[in-house]
């Protein structure tokens, strides 16, 4: 399987690439700054919105693990509808690292977690954003799947290899808390990548 990683060097792009490297898919990384990328792999060092259908019609698998910084959240949108417009005219399929905002509360599917009234501000357009890259999407015919991570999406913590899955609600433990590390989110990408179960759709992860 070949595949591309927007955004390689950012804490979910540099998880998701050591997971595919671990076993031993062919890896190539799209970077801003080739400088910032410490694996041996090969790299397309371009903006984001200068890619073109050409650009990603060699991959199976392109992953947008795009961040967008503090001030910029529009960034989400205008980078994904900039990939929707490459993407539809081909068959490579887009995994896209999103957010926990837009996830239910529940099953009823009625309210979104970013419209509660305890929904962090200083996330809000972050996940506003990713939101309606997500409603972008599914407006599209692009061949995506959005991975939606848990409320807390820890960095620091270990790699288990052991995660739950759900689709478009908010997934909790017994105690009510939600939560996912960057390794074992990497590790659901990847799973979803090489054995697809959400073609054309969202679904979110959360630690086993």
């Amino acid at each position: 399987m070949k595949i591309a990683i927007i955004g390689a060097t950012g804490k979910a792009g540099h998880n998701i690439l050591q997971e595919a490297l671990r076993r031993q898919l062919d890896v190539t990384a799209i970077v801003r700054n080739r400088e910032k990328l410490t694996e041996n792999v090969p790299v397309i060092e371009k903006e984001i919105t200068q890619l073109t259908t050409n650009d990603i019609m060699p991959f199976d698998v392109v992953v947008n693990a795009f961040g967008a910084p503090a001030g910029n959240e529009s960034l989400h949108v205008t980078v994904g509808r900039h990939l929707i417009d490459i993407f539809s005219s081909v068959n490579t399929r887009l995994i896209v690292v999103g957010g926990a905002g837009s996830l239910y509360t529940d099953d009823t599917k009625t309210v979104r977690i970013m419209d509660t009234p305890d929904f962090p501000e200083a996330y809000f357009a972050t996940a506003s954003q990713q939101g309606q890259n997500l409603i972008d999407l599914q407006q599209s015919t692009v061949n995506y799947t959005f991975l939606s991570p848990s409320a807390f999406f820890d960095a620091e913590d270990k790699r288990t290899g052991h995660y739950r899955v759900g689709q478009d609600v908010l997934l909790t433990d017994t105690e009510g808390n939600s939560y996912i590390s960057y390794a074992d989110y990497a590790i659901a990408l990847v799973d979803e990548m090489e054995n697809p179960q959400f073609i054309k759709q969202r679904f979110t992860v959360s630690r086993a």
